[in-house]
């Protein structure tokens, strides 16, 4: 894969992934962590953290769920078998060291991440192979 169609690709992965996850956190759930969760949160998002979360997920789904896979559903299941992975590291590590982690939050953000993750990786396929060959 070109460097051209690599950043093609993981480009197309961030875009989704940041715009479903903003409208998730920022508007449909944010009630929802805001009760679970509100006295732990900062103030303010620190965004040099956050974006590179971001660039080091995207370049895992890539390399984890998107190149490997023979097909959009492939690409779907190895992202969210990678998502669940992912989110139950941080959830289940937050809900055993923090004393005020609620296992509602677990629940709610584990299954996020899982189709999160699993959707971003979808859309990364479909790019690649829309992509032309020779590109």
């Amino acid at each position: 894969m070109s460097i051209v169609k690599l950043a093609a690709v993981t480009g197309s992965m961030a875009a989704g992934f940041l715009i479903v996850d903003l409208l998730w956190l920022g508007i449909f759930a944010k009630g929802f962590y805001q009760r679970q969760i509100g006295h732990l949160m900062a103030d303010q998002v620190n965004w040099p953290a956050a974006l590179l979360f971001y660039a080091v997920y995207m370049v895992g789904i890539l390399f984890f769920a998107v190149l490997p896979a023979n097909s959009i559903g492939q690409a779907l299941l190895l992202g969210a078998a990678l998502g669940f992975l992912a989110y139950a590291t941080y959830d289940l590590t937050n809900w055993a060291v923090l004393k005020d982690w609620p296992p509602a939050m677990v629940a709610v953000d584990l299954v996020w991440g899982t189709v999160l993750t699993g959707l971003t990786a979808a859309i990364g396929y479909y790019v690649a192979r829309q992509w032309p060959t020779n590109g």
